[in-house]
């Protein structure tokens, strides 16, 4: 795999000699000073361009980068999937992955969308002005993305959606509906425990750090049982053991909303936790 500063240098590079290149800067984690560095990073990457059309009348053009794996064209899959317009004369991404491992997400936009669109999210670095472009930024960092105090409506909302869900999964089960009760399970109720555990994670912290994207720091900042736990809460297809890890991800919950609830001076709904529990304990009976 070619090194981060080969990968700047082929950039830098490309944009350097190409005039309808006008600017370059870098989002994403290899933009984080808090992100321990490794050879699967992505480059996110943008290029500030005088124009679009040229770039895409012939997309081989990215083949500059390295010897190709996937390409995917995230704009293009809106539309045919999605039904969702864009307008390509304003800008366009490529996703892509080469063969020595390196991925770079790419997007192209004119200088007009840039300006519409910069909103420095703390994760930005320049790398490339030729014309003083870009708006002046401070020093990357992660603050934007760490966790935030919950009110007590959030607080509150979080942990009914918790509990109510659950009754779905084990109707789910019931009725022997795996693809509903995995999506109900994985999606919904998923959410509100990791939602409630990055809360978890800012009161150990001051809520000065990110829980990262889908919680995939959440084993640098839970307690090592949490953690562990946490990895009990996933499950195969067999309802045996959807229930195990079930009854694990209420345990989890009632333990970090509980301490997040006394943190605050929210009143954690007990009622609501044991009534599920009970109602959760007596469909796997019948089942």
């Amino acid at each position: 795999m070619r090194t981060e500063q080969e990968m700047f240098d082929l950039i830098l590079g490309v944009a350097e000699a190409d005039e309808r290149v006008r600017a370059v800067y870098m989002n994403g984690s290899r933009a984080n000073p808090n992100v321990t560095k490794d050879k699967y990073q992505d480059y996110d990457i943008v290029f500030v361009v005088t124009e679009t059309a040229s770039f895409l009348a012939d997309k081989g053009w990215i083949s500059v980068f390295g010897d190709i794996v996937m390409v995917q064209e995230p704009d293009e899959l809106d539309i045919d999937i999605y039904g969702i317009e864009h307008d390509f004369s304003r800008s366009y991404v490529w996703l892509m992955l080469f063969k020595d491992g390196t991925r770079i997400d790419l997007g192209i936009m004119i200088e007009e969308k840039m300006l519409e669109d910069f909103n420095d999210d703390g994760l930005t670095v320049i790398l490339l002005d030729k014309d003083n472009l870009l708006p002046q930024i401070p020093l990357s960092n992660d603050r934007n993305y760490w966790a935030v105090p919950p009110t007590k409506p959030q607080y509150d909302g979080c942990c009914n959606e918790f509990w109510w869900c659950l009754n779905n999964v084990g109707k789910g089960i019931a009725r022997d509906e795996l693809p509903y009760v995995m999506e109900m399970y994985n999606h919904y109720i998923r959410d509100m425990l990791n939602k409630m555990l990055v809360w978890y994670i800012g009161i150990q912290t001051d809520f000065s750090v990110s829980a990262g994207k889908m919680g995939k720091y959440f084993k640098k900042y839970l307690p090592a049982e949490l953690c562990y736990a946490y990895t009990r809460t996933y499950s195969d297809g067999n309802y045996e053991n959807i229930w195990a890890a079930v009854f694990t991800a209420c345990g989890l919950f009632r333990t970090a909303a509980s301490e997040v609830g006394r943190h605050f001076n929210y009143t954690y709904n007990q009622s609501d936790d044991e009534n599920m529990t009970e109602y959760l304990k007596s469909i796997k009976a019948e089942t």
